[in-house]
């Protein structure tokens, strides 16, 4: 990912993007044999410098995290298109749009208690309310239901984080686009134009 001095992403930025219900994302993993890459939709919790997530068993991903444990978590969102002519002088249009890569190293859970913690952190995280919903190995309703996943713990290696809101045009300019976002009022422009106007706040102060 192509990221430029004036929308790179700190690291408090883009955990605060992704605590605030990001948990989402595209996993990608090197296919076997020279495959094209596997890519699974997929929720997941981000723990400190870890990720936590689980998957099916006849998932075709396995093959390929044996063959090369590292992959990529890739999160996009906050996207909105721009017309050129919103944008000045040469009314070049672009994509606005927030993307955070997670380069990992996965280490897959294959033991039954090991899969229940798995599945437990994210059940907190995801139905906090119902604390009675957990797993526990061997116990109905979900026990038994175990030996049906694989869970992953990705060792966060790297993180990528691109925050693309055109700050490098005049607080002016950001500040008229973002009239324009809110006059335009698509499904997501609103969601662009507060992390416009949250860049261009961390600009000016």
């Amino acid at each position: 990912m192509l990221i430029r001095t004036w929308d790179r992403g700190t690291e408090e930025e883009w955990r605060g993007w992704i605590a605030a219900g990001r948990d989402f994302g595209l996993l990608a993993a090197n296919a076997p044999a020279g495959g094209g890459p596997v890519l699974v939709p997929t929720h997941f919790l981000l723990d400190g410098d870890e990720i936590l997530l689980h998957l099916a068993t006849p998932n075709p991903i396995w093959a390929a995290l044996r063959a090369d444990p590292h992959v990529t978590l890739s999160v996009t969102g906050d996207y909105a298109f721009a017309p050129g002519h919103w944008r000045g002088e040469p009314g070049t249009p672009t994509s606005y749009y927030t993307a955070v890569h997670f380069h990992c190293t996965a280490e897959l859970v294959d033991g039954a208690q090991a899969k229940a913690d798995i599945l437990n952190r994210q059940l907190a995280h995801f139905q906090p309310e119902t604390p009675e919903d957990r797993v526990v190995p061997g116990q109905a309703p979900f026990g038994p239901q175990l030996s049906g996943i694989r869970g992953l713990r990705l060792a966060i290696d790297r993180v990528d984080a691109k925050f693309k809101y055109d700050d490098k045009k005049t607080p002016e300019q950001q500040a008229a686009i973002a009239d324009q976002l809110a006059a335009r009022g698509c499904p997501l422009d609103a969601a662009a134009r507060t992390q416009l106007l949250r860049r261009l706040d961390r600009r000016t102060g």
